[in-house]
């Protein structure tokens, strides 16, 4: 028996997942996307918001993990309402769910609003000239139109600044004319930093309770992953969890109440003695202080694994650690396996992200945020499982 069929893949699919890829017979690495933990982990979100709905943010392909597998499974979850950031990925989940609300981050640009109208798409309005589009297609359509409407509390990036939303609020008879607002949302700056002003979640509360005010009535929207774990203040109408779903902890410093969904092996390519002294990788950044052993891994940063982990990152197998040695390359990544009690041998499988190497600790090996660890991922096959846990 080889060594791959001696060690498979952690988190290898059971009987009844499937793949998005034609399998071969030997995958150098692979991405396993666990359907039952996202759908968890969306329930999670349900016991603690409640009363409050939960919508589900979708966007960059469900954060890199495939929208059209994990959006069925938050839907059968109970899921009704999905936010996306462009437009052709709205187009392309309602496809997937033909009777769910599907919110565009983007806004309504004039040239985006035929196929928001023929695919059923809610815009974000994020300033007066959305909101006058908007209304031009609803009047235009002879029809009133379903809308959210995003006030900036302290974000400085999308949304209604202070004197667009002055505006609005004087003249807001005349300015929705032909728009249902179904929810007025914001978005926290400081939620889910551990190093951050915390103080500015509570200003951002309170100019959203004003901007609240100063609006007609409808469900409001504030928190996202980490909003919130911050309490009842925080929840309105609806929260709109997003990377949390996907494993990642809206706690930094607590324990994590998610289950991990993603999980990211690769095969042991070779593994070799060197020499004290002797050198591993590009501009030989690693130099062994003692005989030691290397083993050769098939991904690299075009896998999306970050090249800022170089020297900082950590794969396991089987719940044993090993230490990146050297940089990460383009297709292989380098571990010094010399502590290892039984060493890997070509063939075998390590996992770079998963349940021992968490989303939390390959973020800060490479000095990031797990967003970008999880949208990064590339090149390897999906594979989904499914069936409760």
């Amino acid at each position: 028996m080889d060594a791959a069929a001696r060690r498979p893949h952690p988190g290898a699919m059971p009987d009844n997942a499937t793949s998005t890829d034609t399998e071969t017979d030997f995958e150098a690495a692979r991405l396993t996307v666990r359907l039952p933990a996202i759908a968890a982990n969306y329930r999670t979100y349900q016991r603690t918001a409640g009363p409050a709905r939960v919508a589900a943010v979708v966007k960059g392909d469900a954060y890199g993990l495939g929208a059209a597998r994990i959006v069925p499974a938050l839907a059968a979850a109970g899921c009704d309402s999905f936010f996306v950031a462009r437009l052709a990925e709205g187009v392309a989940l309602r496809a997937v769910v033909p009777q769910a609300r599907i919110f565009v981050l983007d806004g309504a640009q004039p040239d985006a609003i035929p196929a928001l109208l023929t695919h059923r798409l809610t815009p974000v309005l994020n300033s007066l000239s959305d909101i006058a589009a908007w209304r031009a297609a609803a009047a235009a359509s002879r029809t009133v139109l379903d809308a959210v409407l995003q006030v900036d509390t302290g974000m400085n990036r999308l949304g209604l600044p202070g004197e667009e939303l002055a505006v609005l609020a004087a003249e807001a008879r005349a300015r929705l004319s032909g728009l249902n607002p179904v929810l007025v949302m914001s978005h926290l700056a400081c939620a889910d930093d551990e190093g951050a002003d915390k103080a500015m979640n509570a200003r951002q509360l309170d100019r959203f309770r004003t901007a609240l005010a100063m609006l007609p009535p409808a469900p409001a929207s504030l928190a996202a992953s980490s909003g919130t774990m911050l309490g009842m203040d925080y929840h309105f109408d609806m929260v709109r969890p997003g990377v949390a779903l996907y494993g990642a902890n809206p706690q930094a410093g607590r324990p994590n109440l998610m289950q991990t969904a993603a999980v990211v092996t690769a095969r042991v390519l070779q593994v070799r003695r060197i020499d004290s002294g002797d050198t591993v990788g590009y501009a030989a950044t690693f130099r062994a202080r003692r005989p030691s052993m290397i083993a050769t891994l098939a991904l690299g940063y075009a896998d999306g694994i970050p090249r800022a982990a170089s020297g900082r990152g950590q794969a396991a197998f089987g719940g044993v650690r090993a230490p990146f040695a050297g940089r990460v390359s383009m297709d292989m990544i380098t571990l010094d396996v010399t502590d290892m009690a039984h060493p890997p041998a070509p063939g075998d499988a390590a996992e770079l992200l998963g349940d021992t190497i968490t989303l939390e600790e390959a973020a800060t090996a490479a000095a990031t945020n797990p967003y970008e660890i999880l949208t990064r991922l590339r090149r390897m096959p999906r594979h989904y499982t499914e069936g409760a846990l």
